[in-house]
C-alpha cells in the first residue's frame, strides 16, 4: 500500500515514528516495543534513517521489513541525501524495491562538521524530484509549522515548501510542536500558497526534563506558557511530569482532531507506553 491512499478515503491517520536499536542487544526490546505499537492498529510506521554502512546491512531497513511482513503494518522509511550520492540513493532505492517497501519520508539530514558533503543533492526537494523518476515509491516530505531553523521567513519557508510538493511529495509530516495555533496558521498558510496535500501533525508527548532540553536545542520549537508552568511545576518529579507532559500531549490531539486535521503521526521515541496511553484517549475520536 502507499500511503497517500489512506487519504483518498477520506480517512484519518494514526501513524507512528520509531529509530532502530543501535546495538544488537537492543533487538529483542524493538520486537516488544513493536508488538504494542502495531495491536494499536496504526496505518504506518515511520523508521528513522539509521546512517552509515550499505544499504543491504542497514537497520532501517531490516527495521522497515520486520514491520511490514512480520506486524503487517506499512513502513515509512526515512531517506536523507546530504551525505550521499546518486549512486548511493540508487543502491538505497533498489534494495527498497526488492523488499517490497514503497514508501519513503525524503529529508536533506542534519549538517554536521562530520559529514561529508557531496554534491548531487542539496535540498530535500532534489531528492524528491530525483526518487519520483523511480515509479515505484510514495514520497513523503516533511514541513515546519514554525518554520525551518534556516528558513528567511515564512514567504520563503511557503515557496520551498511547494516546490517540495511540486517535486513530487505526496503527503507532508509536520516536525514536533507545543502550541496548536503555529499549526493551524500554518495549515491556513500552505492552502493560500496552493499546498492541498494531506499535512499530517506530528506529536511528541514531553515526559523527562532531559527531553525537553533536547526538544530547545534541536528543533526550536516554542514553549506556551501554559506548558512551560507544566515543566516549572513538576520537572524534578518523574512520575508527575510523565502524567504531565501525557496530559498535554492529549489535549493538544483532541484539538487537533476536532479541527478536523488530516491525521495525527506520533513520534514514541520507542515508548510502546507512551504510545498506547494515548491510543487509549483518543479511540473514540480518531
Amino acid at each position: 500500500m502507499i500511503i497517500s491512499e489512506i487519504y483518498k478515503k477520506q480517512k484519518r491517520s494514526l501513524s507512528f515514528e520509531i529509530f532502530p536499536p543501535k546495538k544488537d542487544s537492543e533487538l529483542k526490546n524493538i520486537d516488544e516495543t513493536l508488538a504494542v505499537l502495531c495491536e494499536l492498529k496504526p496505518d504506518f510506521i515511520s523508521v528513522t534513517f539509521g546512517a552509515g554502512g550499505s544499504s543491504n546491512c542497514n537497520r532501517t531497513i531490516e527495521l522497515a521489513k520486520k514491520i511490514k511482513y512480520e506486524y503487517q503494518v506499512e513502513p515509512v522509511v526515512h531517506l536523507t541525501c546530504l551525505g550521499y550520492d546518486k549512486s548511493e540513493i540508487d543502491e538505497f532505492s533498489k534494495v527498497l524495491v526488492q523488499e517490497g517497501i514503497r514508501n519513503i519520508l525524503a529529508l536533506r539530514g542534519d549538517k554536521s562538521p562530520s559529514l561529508q558533503k557531496k554534491e548531487d543533492f542539496e535540498h530535500a526537494s532534489d531528492l524528491i524530484s530525483y526518487l519520483k523518476q523511480k515509479e515505484e515509491f510514495c514520497i513523503a516530505g516533511a514541513c515546519y509549522p514554525e518554520c525551518h531553523p534556516e528558513s528567511e521567513n515564512r514567504v520563503s519557508e511557503m515557496r520551498y515548501l511547494r516546490t517540495k510538493v511540486e517535486a513530487g511529495a505526496k503527503v507532508l509530516l509536520s516536525q514536533l510542536f507545543f502550541d496548536n495555533d503555529y499549526f493551524f496558521r500554518f495549515i491556513e498558510d500552505c492552502r493560500i500558497a496552493g499546498i492541498e496535500v494531506p499535512i499530517i501533525p506530528g506529536i511528541m508527548p514531553v515526559i523527562n526534563a532531559a527531553q525537553i532540553k533536547r526538544m530547545v536545542t534541536i528543533c526550536g520549537a516554542s514553549f506556551p506558557i501554559r506548558f512551560q508552568k507544566i515543566i516549572q511545576k513538576f520537572e524534578n518529579n518523574k512520575p508527575a511530569l510523565f502524567d504531565a507532559g501525557m496530559s498535554y500531549a492529549l489535549s493538544q490531539i483532541i484539538d487537533l482532531l476536532a479541527n478536523d486535521i488530516d491525521g495525527i503521526h506520533l513520534y514514541t521515541m520507542n515508548n510502546p507506553t507512551v504510545a498506547r496511553k494515548i491510543c487509549e484517549g483518543i479511540r473514540n475520536i480518531i
